[in-house]
């Protein structure tokens, strides 16, 4: 895995390329740029909406424009990086009564199977593993867009020679997971229902 500043979350993770068609039929292993890949979340507070990061995760991203079936997506995020904007808070969650993250430290997703759906448009089967409980989502993934570096530039990017732009997101019940369901206060005050986008920038020689 790749250590990056962290997917989210979230990791993760797109597959189909614009323009000429690549003749490569191995999986493609890309490099993920940390630099310009986020992991966000967003829950109720009440009726407000409250935002959030993960700032410290890993993916492993292997892309196959023209054999989709034959990519995959790796994601490792650490509880701990949780930043809500809010030190208080951020305490809180990495607590028992939330996350526990001293004593499950990371949450992961591991896709089993990628496919097509729409023309830059995909869906990726895996298991997203939460504190101890594990389960199979749907992870929807848009391909934003790939570019072809020209040969001069390439030198001046450390050699970069193609750049894709993914972006991923769905909706988890927090509940499922066994995060904030201590008392009645974090069940009632705070939304079930979390909102995850990913996005993720990659390159390639």
């Amino acid at each position: 895995m790749r250590n990056l500043l962290a997917l989210p979350g979230l990791a993760v993770i797109g597959l189909m390329a614009l323009g000429e068609p690549i003749t490569d039929t191995r999986p493609l292993d890309w490099n993920v740029d940390a630099r310009h890949t986020e992991i966000n979340f967003s829950v109720r507070h009440f009726f407000t909406p409250v935002t959030g990061s993960f700032g410290d995760y890993e993916i492993d991203l292997d892309f196959d424009p023209e054999y989709p079936e034959k990519s995959s997506v790796r994601v490792k995020v650490a509880v701990a990086s949780i930043d809500t904007g809010n030190e208080k808070r951020d305490n809180h969650l990495r607590s028992a009564d939330w996350f526990d993250a001293e004593k499950y430290a990371y949450m992961t997703f591991e896709s089993s199977s990628v496919k097509r759906v729409a023309k830059n448009r995909f869906l990726a089967n895996g298991t997203l593993s939460i504190k101890d409980a594990k389960r199979q989502i749907e992870l929807p993934i848009t391909l934003l867009g790939v570019q072809e570096i020209p040969e001069q530039m390439r030198e001046m990017l450390g050699g970069v020679g193609r750049v894709a732009s993914f972006q991923a997101d769905a909706q988890l019940d927090r509940r499922d997971f066994g995060v904030g369901v201590g008392s009645w206060a974090e069940t009632v005050i705070v939304g079930a229902g979390v909102d995850i986008t990913i996005v993720v920038e990659a390159n390639r020689p």
